[in-house]
């Protein structure tokens, strides 16, 4: 905003400025490289050095098509060594020394022009002379060539793991659920994977919840759903929020994710014969699972003979009847039920021995049927079906394991025996790839281990077993989700098999938690301080004899319980005396009156004889035509006996 002509005279900026510390380096260097060298700072004045990417293509390029050449003269060399040995006088073998002579001539004559250049340019140490270009590039291959053989070898693992189903079953790891000293009897774990549920002969139910848990493996709820019953299934439904809770009374239950009842199943009437007419289970039930695609409905099966199916929305009264017979017509008892995995089926084992397969929608006939699926008289303990759905897999109290087709039901398509079941609810289970079975074995206590035995599907081979513990093998599951298996055993142990690798969540996320410390009560305790010179106001009383307190206190009415002495009078502190003056404590006071007449019954009836006679009201009316006259004896006066007797023996009035 002003001229020039009116700013003063000042000196230039940049000609009076203390120099950069850079420049005044750049300037000693250029005047004495010795100095600068001793300072540090000698490529302080440098140019920056430049790269040409199409240069540094170019030459890689060159150096593949160097190596291949190599490797292709290597493979050649061996064979002409066994023609002529001397190969040093030939020109088509050449030596590594004399290729690695020529590459560097060549690398010299190609880069001679900026030698000079270059070499003055390059900051830091030298690279060694034992790693050369080709040497790198040989180390670099090598570690190509080792990763592309780890990438075959895990390529060849899998392959192997598809072709051998064992190496899927997750083993290498387990944790220990303790539910109780006595069986676990029955075990559930909702679709997603999240809780488990087990359940046992002390009538208890605990919730497992993996997420929650640390590593102490606690259960957050335990309960007794069914007071002293004990339990025989649970399942979660398939959407995971409510469980199927099944025990040895006549009532299934159901229950929510926490533990707290939503449904109870009516109970029939035990009197009425036809088991369809009554509105439930009559006797103990034995087994139940839910719909697999309903998520409302679930079935049954008791030892009244009947397979029920429930709905939830109703309560009251079962949705539907199936009844088992023999072969003759009788009545058997299903020990076990179970749902196809379209839930098109339902499929129940009987006590004759017999599997017994109905269409959900039809409960006269049986669509399938076998009655020599198992020994008479046993116990079938579990029905399972296959994830394609075309195999029955059945665990019998006959001490076998047997598959049968749907397609063609008359005869087992395997059997293994020799797989001892004792208990009536012995899982069988499929694994998530269909391709094996999965059953327990049970043993008598102190007489070996109980073992999971793990059998191929198609061929029935035992591939693979697992020594769980010194007690029974009772409940199984495999998780598809999860991939790790549930076991129940006989001691009160309930197992979780998984492995870090193949499995997910599950038993993996409480295993890594720490154990939480117990908290500390935060309450303060009030700390006395005894001071025997304190005053009197602050001194606290001695303790004194309990004999002479209890005397006290018995002589306190109100401590001792002294009952109210009777009112008398007519009544005080809202109490009404017996002889009080008011209409109500006369009428009470003679009610009790003795109203006792001593006097002759006949004379008392006779006495209304001419008033009933002149005024007939009751009898007579009814009676006036064919009444007879009554005549009714007269009164004779009893004659006074004589004045015999002396005055002095009569009676005084």
């Amino acid at each position: 905003p002003f001229p020039p002509q009116m700013l003063p005279n000042l000196p230039s900026y940049s000609s009076t400025r203390c120099p950069s510390p850079v420049r005044r380096a750049a300037e000693m260097e250029m005047g004495d490289p010795d100095v600068g060298a001793v300072m540090g700072f000698s490529g302080f004045g440098k140019k920056a050095r430049t790269f040409d990417l199409d240069a540094i293509f170019e030459q890689t390029r060159r150096t593949a098509i160097e190596r291949s050449k190599k490797v292709l003269e290597k493979e050649q060399c061996p064979e002409e060594s066994v023609e002529s040995p001397p190969c040093a006088g030939s020109s088509g073998c050449v030596t590594e020394k004399d290729q690695g002579i020529a590459s560097s001539s060549s690398d010299d004559g190609s880069g001679g022009e900026d030698s000079d250049s270059s070499d003055s340019d390059l900051i830091g140490p030298p690279v060694p002379a034992s790693l050369s270009r080709l040497a790198i590039e040989e180390q670099a291959c090598a570690t190509d060539d080792r990763a592309s053989g780890d990438t075959d070898d895990e390529e060849e693992d899998e392959e192997d793991e598809d072709d051998n189903p064992v190496k899927r079953i997750p083993d290498s790891h387990e944790i220990t659920l303790i539910h109780s000293k006595k069986m676990v009897s029955a075990l559930g774990l909702d679709p997603s994977g999240a809780r488990l549920v087990t359940g046992g002969y002390d009538y208890e139910v605990k919730l497992w919840d993996f997420a929650g848990m640390d590593a102490s493996l606690q259960a957050f709820r335990s309960l007794q759903p069914c007071e002293c019953h004990q339990i025989k299934s649970l399942q979660y439904s398939a959407t995971g929020d409510v469980i199927l809770c099944v025990a040895g009374s006549a009532q299934a239950k159901v229950l929510d994710r926490d533990g707290f009842q939503v449904m109870e199943c009516a109970k029939g009437d035990q009197y009425i014969v036809d088991q369809a007419r009554t509105k439930g289970h009559t006797a103990m039930l034995n087994s139940g699972v839910w719909h697999p695609k309903i998520k409302e409905e679930f079935i049954t099966c008791s030892n009244d003979g009947t397979v029920r199916t429930w709905d939830m929305n109703n309560e009251k009264k079962h949705k539907n009847v199936f009844k088992p017979r023999t072969a003759q017509g009788k009545r058997t008892i299903p020990t076990t039920c179970a749902y196809s995995r379209d839930g098109k089926f339902i499929a129940a084992a009987c006590q004759d021995g017999s599997i017994q397969v109905w269409d959900r929608n039809m409960n006269v006939h049986t669509k399938f049927y076998n009655r020599q699926a198992h020994a008479p008289g046993t116990d079938t303990s579990c029905l399972s079906f296959s994830y394609d759905g075309y195999t029955l897999a059945s665990r019998g109290g006959d001490d076998t394991i047997k598959t049968w087709d749907m397609r063609n039901f008359r005869n087992a398509l395997n059997v293994a025996t020799d797989v001892p079941n004792v208990y009536p609810m012995t899982d069988c289970c499929f694994s998530p790839d269909d391709k094996l079975l999965v059953t327990g074995t049970s043993v008598q206590k102190g007489k070996g281990s109980g073992k999971l035995l793990f059998f191929d599907r198609a061929t029935f081979l035992k591939l693979y077993e697992i020594e769980v513990t010194d007690a029974s093998v009772i409940r199984c599951l495999w998780h598809p989700k999860l991939n790790q298996i549930m076991v129940g055993t006989g001691n009160g142990l309930a197992k979780v098999y998984y492995h870090p690798v193949k499995s997910q969540r599950g038993a993996k996320l409480c295993v890594v938690k720490t154990k939480r410390k117990t908290r500390q009560s935060q309450t303060v305790t009030q700390d006395y301080i005894i001071t025997p010179h304190a005053l009197p106001m602050f001194r606290e009383p001695r303790q004194k004899s309990t004999r002479k307190q209890l005397e006290k206190d018995r002589l306190d009415p109100v401590k001792s319980h002294k009952p109210e002495p009777p009112v008398s009078g007519p009544g005080r502190g809202g109490r009404v005396g017996t002889h009080g003056g008011t209409l109500s404590s006369f009428i009470v006071k003679n009610i009790a009156l003795d109203k006792t007449d001593d006097s002759n019954p006949r004379e008392a009836i006779l006495r209304h004889a001419k008033d009933a006679e002149q005024n007939p009201y009751w009898v007579a009316p009814a009676y006036v035509k064919t009444q007879p006259h009554a005549v009714f004896a007269a009164v004779e006066l009893e004659e006074e006996p004589e004045d015999d007797e002396p005055e002095w023996k009569k009676r005084k009035l």
